[in-house]
């Protein structure tokens, strides 16, 4: 976004400031400058001359001698300029003077040239007329000026006058970096606004007063928008009698300062008011609307269209159209068609100004590779209600050009009206936010000055709908400190209550996971959410499982991770190949994931995600050695003694006899095993590997960090041991279960201390023993209280056909 200063001060007339004054205390404000570009830098006594009289120079046939009135003084100045004559005002550099340089377009000489007296051919020459190159400008600014020679003022101009004022060379342009929020501000009335808050000015806007004749536009037009997300708001005036000619050479050089070359009174006045209030506009020619009759509409896809520009496009049906009732007439918020262009034959035009959704103008406009001013604007989501001021203004430039005659009355499509945005307005909050002690009525002096209002009763400030980023207290308290200052904000210390900053429950639990995991030698590791269909047959899983209803990626990266994982085996598995692969010993690796279990395909709502701590292991270690970390974990997090362990856990990819469901409380929580030798061999792996997987959130309800002291026991124990014969189908969990269910409240501990097989004990049977320990903490226990117990216990194991060894 650019503007000149003179344009800024059109609508701030006190404003009186240096071009360095202005870039500190805007960028300080909050509207970035990123440079500027003086235009009279390298100027310097340079007055309107007019020429008195021309001679031929005696020695050379291409150069002359002029006698110009500068006002004060007449003085000799030889040219070689064709197009001078005597009479014409033009632009004279004095002794001693500077120029900006070359005699091409964009030519500058850094500093200027100095113009000294001298002699061409013998013949003193004092000053030098200038052609517009070398005031530093060119023809796109100046386009009266001549393609070769000097220039020359318009007759009613004063001799002697400072000729860079006249030529309005006399100011700056800047280049602003306004981020994406602030609509407004890719206008320079927007701007305006933020110079006059920011130097505490008074803003004069535009004055936009009503126009038209008695007639109604809505018979000459009539209009229908199909797709009014894409389109909230379509306004249309119609102007007749149109007059082609030139613009007035104060809109010519405001436009040329920002870089829009002046083309016709029509155009410029759409470009001027698109750069004024930030609202593109376009013209039509009435006469090429079939139908009389505009429709807004998404275009069909592969329709062709041949804009301005002459080229011819390819649209999909996601483009926005702006059509006649026959066929298309320009690309919405983008550019016209050469159907309906503006051509010097035209009498009746078209105004359009409409609010387009700036999402779709954006992809619009990539898809057709085609970007304009409009559509840089359009992109970044306009305000609906500038729409009508802005073709009010156009139509008012019309009447004061004398351009044309507009018809009166609007056509105005605005199904739904947007209203100013309400912001609770807490003065006290603001300046605790801020660390400052600004009263709340120099708070409300700033919101009023860049045109908020304020309800005293609901005190809430209202913000009009150019403010599309202005929806909560803390971006008042924003607006407050770039006026105030932000070098006048203090430094102060952050206030709030001290907390004791800690984990939470669940990342208290995943980090004991990590501890236990490492302290028995296992190393982290992390592999992809994203799997291969492929991996649910290398795992045996059968076809009908659930593990295998997975969610598809819609963009993947390739069929091998096209799904989400529904299991944390894969991972682990390819990860101890590759180990196994690359000759490591011994290796141990654990992972914390989730895996993505849908609730239903096709998705309806979001899937579970569940965390996993997965364990995988081979070399020195086994089945019972998993066991015991997976016991470590459960002892640490809270969880004592109540697992047991399912060994028809039915698990494909795990080996038949070597594999168990981990249940806690009835509940299963995990599986653990040797993994199947089939799949083994698939991964690679060539020796016994041995897999664990605990559901983090199936074990969030048993686990507890709460711990209670006991102090030393004061009684002594009472130890018994127990030798069974006990039949192989029975599972030592089983005995313990027993063990614990019938000891009573005495029972302190048990162990297992023997375990034989062999000739001595009949077939299909094992010998296990365990040491019990009663104690009591009130007291020390007789032999009744322990043979009470130890008699339950023994009916207990009794029942599952375990006798007691003679």
């Amino acid at each position: 976004m650019d503007t000149s200063l003179s344009w800024i001060k059109a609508y701030v007339p006190d404003l009186d400031v240096t071009a360095q004054e202005y870039t500190d205390a805007m960028t300080l404000s909050g509207t970035k400058v990123e440079g500027y570009v003086e235009l009279d830098a390298d100027l310097d006594k340079i007055v309107v001359g007019q020429i008195d009289k021309i001679e031929k120079h005696p020695d050379a046939d291409k150069l002359v001698i002029c006698q110009v009135n500068i006002g004060s003084e007449s003085v000799q100045i030889v040219t070689g300029a064709p197009n001078v004559y005597e009479g014409a005002k033009v632009p004279v550099v004095l002794a001693g003077g500077r120029v900006a340089g070359g005699h091409e377009p964009g030519q500058r000489v850094e500093g200027g040239i100095k113009i000294k007296k001298g002699k061409l051919r013998g013949v003193e020459s004092d000053g030098m007329m200038c052609s517009i190159e070398e005031l530093g400008s060119n023809r796109e600014m100046y386009p009266e000026a001549p393609e070769y020679g000097i220039y020359i003022f318009e007759e009613d101009v004063e001799v002697g006058a400072d000729a860079v004022e006249v030529l309005g060379l006399h100011d700056a342009v800047f280049e602003y970096e306004i981020t994406s929020n602030r609509v407004d501000c890719y206008s320079v009335v927007g701007i305006a606004r933020e110079a006059a808050a920011t130097f505490r000015k008074e803003f004069k806007p535009p004055v936009v007063t009503k126009t038209g004749n008695e007639e109604d536009a809505s018979d000459y037009i009539k209009v229908r928008v199909e797709n009014e997300r894409l389109c909230p708001r379509y306004c249309a005036r119609v102007v007749k009698n149109i007059k082609i000619g030139p613009s007035p050479k104060w809109m010519q050089r405001r436009l040329a300062s920002v870089g829009i070359r002046p083309i016709n009174n029509l155009v410029d006045i759409t470009n001027y008011v698109m750069e004024e209030y930030g609202q593109p506009m376009h013209a039509y020619d009435l006469s090429t609307i079939e139908d009389a009759q505009i429709v807004v509409r998404t275009a069909e896809k592969g329709e062709k269209f041949v804009t301005l520009d002459g080229t011819e496009r390819t649209m999909d049906d996601d483009v926005l159209m702006i059509c006649d009732g026959k066929k298309p007439v320009g690309i919405a918020g983008i550019m016209g068609g050469e159907n309906s262009m503006i051509t010097d034959q035209v009498q009746t035009v078209l105004f359009e100004a409409a609010c387009f959704d700036g999402t779709n103008i954006r992809k619009s406009s990539k898809k057709v590779g085609l970007r304009t001013d409009a559509s840089g604007k359009f992109e970044k989501g306009l305000d609906p209600n500038n729409a009508q001021e802005a073709i009010d203004r156009a139509c008012q430039l019309v009447e004061e050009m004398g351009a044309g005659e507009v018809v009166g009355g609007m056509v105005d499509i605005y199904p739904e009206k947007r209203e100013p945005v309400r912001v609770p307005f807490d003065a006290d909050a603001v300046n605790k936010l801020l660390g400052t002690e600004i009263s709340e009525e120099d708070m409300l002096s700033y919101f009023k000055k860049i045109d908020l209002g304020y309800d005293p009763e609901t005190k809430e400030v209202i913000a009009p709908t150019f403010r599309q980023d202005l929806f909560r207290l803390a971006d008042l308290a924003e607006e407050v400190a770039r006026f105030y200052g932000y070098d006048n904000i203090p430094t102060t210390l952050p206030t709030g209550e001290a907390t004791t900053g800690k984990l939470s429950y669940k990342l208290r639990i995943e980090e004991v996971a990590r501890d236990i995991a490492e302290f028995c030698g296992f190393s982290q590791g992390m592999t992809y959410s994203f799997e291969s269909p492929k991996v649910f047959d290398k795992l045996l899983i059968p076809a009908d499982s659930k593990l295998r209803e997975a969610i598809q990626i819609m963009n993947p990266l390739g069929e091998d991770y096209s799904i989400m994982r529904t299991t944390s085996l894969n991972g682990m598995l390819t990860s101890l190949a590759t180990n196994y692969n690359r000759r490591n010993k011994d290796v141990r690796l654990y992972e914390l994931g989730n895996v993505y279990r849908p609730k239903a395909l096709p998705l309806t709502e979001l899937p579970d995600e569940r965390m996993q701590f997965t364990l995988g292991m081979y070399g020195n270690g086994d089945f019972f050695y998993m066991k015991g970390v997976v016991e470590e974990f459960f002892e640490k997090i809270g969880m004592h003694g109540r697992e047991s362990y399912d060994p028809n856990a039915g698990k494909p990819f795990l080996h038949p006899g070597r594999q168990a469901n981990i249940i806690y409380a009835g509940k299963v929580v995990g599986f653990l095993g040797e993994v199947h030798p089939e799949v083994a061999d698939t991964y690679g792996i060539g020796e016994r590997a041995y897999v664990a997987v605990i559901d983090m959130p199936e074990i969030m309800e048993f686990a507890s960090f709460d711990r209670k002291y006991e102090g030393i026991a004061k009684y002594p124990a009472v130890t018994r041991d127990i030798s069974m014969v006990v039949p192989k189908s029975i599972l030592v969990g089983q005995i313990e279960e027993v063990i614990a269910d019938k000891g009573g409240a005495h029972l302190e501990s048990y162990q297992l201390f023997d375990l034989y097989e062999g000739a001595q004990i009949k077939p299909g049977y094992k010998s296990v023993a365990y040491s019990i320990v009663f104690r009591a903490k009130d007291r020390t226990l007789e032999d009744a209280d322990v043979s009470a117990a130890m008699d339950k216990i023994l009916k207990g194991l009794e029942a599952l056909g375990i006798e007691l060894r003679k």
